[in-house]
């Protein structure tokens, strides 16, 4: 009777409550329960999860304790106005600048293709114009490690984490002439597309093998005459901030043609343009770090060694930026 009158004095307690094991987690689960449903019992509840149709483990918190799975994600902001106007002037600005300057594309292409057809230096400069008139109103950009970048006629494969549509706009300020692999739905977009197709940007189809190995095929035949590729490993982008698997193309390239792998880190972007929210811009900065090159030169292909060495600096640059500047704070 003591104890049920003291349940009755309190608003809320918590209980712990056991769980089904399950493989590969270590999971501990805690649930507030208000008094009625406290007072009620197991009844009460067996009641609740048939009305509400919700599993008998109903888990409100949980701590997930296997490596990898904690701390790599961010929150996405709420949605406000101002973010959607600042989204409109993104657009706006972006496509203003993209149709003067590629008419300096188009003008300057002849002598691209007589004198520089691989590299192209010419058009990722005007690329890199674009993209620094467009960012520069909305955000920041900060760098880190910049000496670990080739020697601009360096062939080199460079690649990274992907969490936005704003990840090519970042990665073109570096001024890199490295050949994009894209969709070649996108080659379709007026202005855009047509300015992707003067940089040499490479064709995908995704999900058609032979549509894949043609890419394989001409990313190798670029870094052989001399220009770099860019990957983004994960395939597509994240969601919620977590490293996706890797798929094997970057890194079997890299070993076939014994050029060092150039590991890049973007911190940021997700929050400022969310994945499936392209139409904002939140308020916020991004960093970009260039980790030191990888030599494949005595590493056979060996896909594992190569993404363990890849995730490597990832995660301590992810660690390093929770600790920094509160990362899961939208």
């Amino acid at each position: 009777m003591a104890s049920l009158s003291l349940l009755r004095q309190n608003h809320l307690f918590s209980a712990t409550l056991p769980t089904r094991p399950k493989p590969k987690y270590a999971c501990s689960v805690t649930v507030t329960l208000s008094p009625k449903i406290a007072l009620g019992g197991s009844r009460y509840c067996y009641k609740l999860n048939l009305q509400n149709k919700l599993p008998r483990d109903v888990i409100v918190r949980s701590e997930i304790t296997a490596a990898g799975s904690a701390g790599e994600g961010y929150s996405i902001p709420e949605l406000k106005l101002e973010a959607k106007v600042r989204g409109v002037c993104f657009y706006a600005i972006t496509s203003f600048a993209a149709i003067f300057l590629f008419v300096m594309m188009l003008v300057g292409h002849p002598s691209v293709l007589l004198f520089d057809r691989y590299r192209r230096k010419f058009h990722y400069f005007v690329a890199k114009v674009w993209a620094t008139l467009t960012v520069t109103p909305f955000f920041k950009i900060e760098y880190e490690g910049l000496e670990n970048l080739p020697p601009p006629d360096t062939p080199a494969v460079y690649v990274s984490n992907h969490q936005s549509f704003l990840d090519i706009y970042t990665l073109l300020t570096l001024g890199r002439s490295f050949k994009f692999i894209s969709k070649t739905g996108i080659f379709l977009f007026p202005v855009i597309g047509w300015a992707m197709f003067l940089l040499g940007v490479i064709p995908l189809k995704r999900m058609d093998s032979r549509s894949q190995m043609e890419c394989f095929k001409k990313c190798m035949d670029l870094i052989k005459k001399g220009a770099s590729v860019f990957f983004f490993p994960e395939g597509t982008r994240t969601k919620d901030g977590k490293l996706g698997a890797f798929k094997k193309g970057a890194f079997s390239i890299a070993a076939k043609t014994k050029v060092p792998v150039v590991p890049i880190t973007l911190i940021g972007t997700g929050q400022i343009m969310p994945t499936g929210r392209e139409g904002i811009v939140n308020s916020g900065f991004v960093k970009v770090v260039i980790h030191k090159p990888i030599d494949v030169q005595n590493v056979s292909e060996n896909f594992y060694y190569m993404r363990i060495k890849l995730l490597v600096p990832w995660i301590e640059l992810k660690s390093h930026a929770l600790l920094r500047w509160n990362y899961f704070d939208s």
